[in-house]
């Protein structure tokens, strides 16, 4: 075992280390419900956010859409989502959780419960929350910037590009003068 504290104790590895020991737990008390951990992400956000269109929520799985477009073609087969025509547009779809998905809900819930329940042993309860609070306030943290930096990507884009008429007269006077060493490297 690596006995490099850093390694040890970096919050990005850890948090990947423990969020992978956290799905492997899951999946193997989850195996006997019949669903993977990608199509229980999917109901889970479903849960959250019914009506939602496809590609809304392929983006925030992070997942590819066709990709999430066969996790609900299994979840339809399995009378547990259904897809309504998008009155907004006919090319798109929103999806909804069937009234039959409950006790699907109910299991996974109860097999998320015990998993949680064997990652925090031995931990007390009133860390335990501290624990959750001071993750909460990680993510609220970072997702600020990634709040921040899509506000900057479409202000970008809404930006109008110079025309011809605002172009500079001299095209020369926008190229970076070639530096000593690059010309004799290249032989200018």
């Amino acid at each position: 075992m690596d006995d490099d504290s850093y390694l040890t104790r970096s919050l990005g590895f850890l948090l990947a280390d423990v969020a992978r020991l956290l799905r492997r737990r899951f999946d193997a008390k989850a195996v006997e419900l019949g669903l993977t951990r990608a199509q229980w992400r999917v109901l889970a956000q479903l849960r959250r956010r019914q009506g939602i269109n496809q590609s809304a929520l392929a983006e925030i799985l992070e997942i590819e859409p066709i990709t999430l477009v066969r996790h609900i073609d299994r979840l339809v087969a399995k009378n547990l989502v259904e897809r309504r025509a998008d009155p907004a547009d006919r090319r798109a779809w929103r999806l909804y959780l069937k009234e039959e998905v409950q006790p699907v809900l109910d299991a996974m819930r109860a097999v998320s419960d015990d998993v949680r329940t064997e990652a925090l042993a031995g931990v007390p309860p009133e860390e335990r929350e501290k624990m959750i609070d001071n993750l909460l306030r990680m993510k609220e943290n970072l997702s600020s910037f990634d709040e921040a930096a899509e506000r900057r990507a479409v202000k970008r884009q809404t930006r109008p590009r110079p025309s011809d008429d605002t172009a500079p007269e001299d095209p020369a006077a926008t190229v970076a003068p070639i530096s000593p060493r690059a010309r004799q490297t290249h032989g200018a």
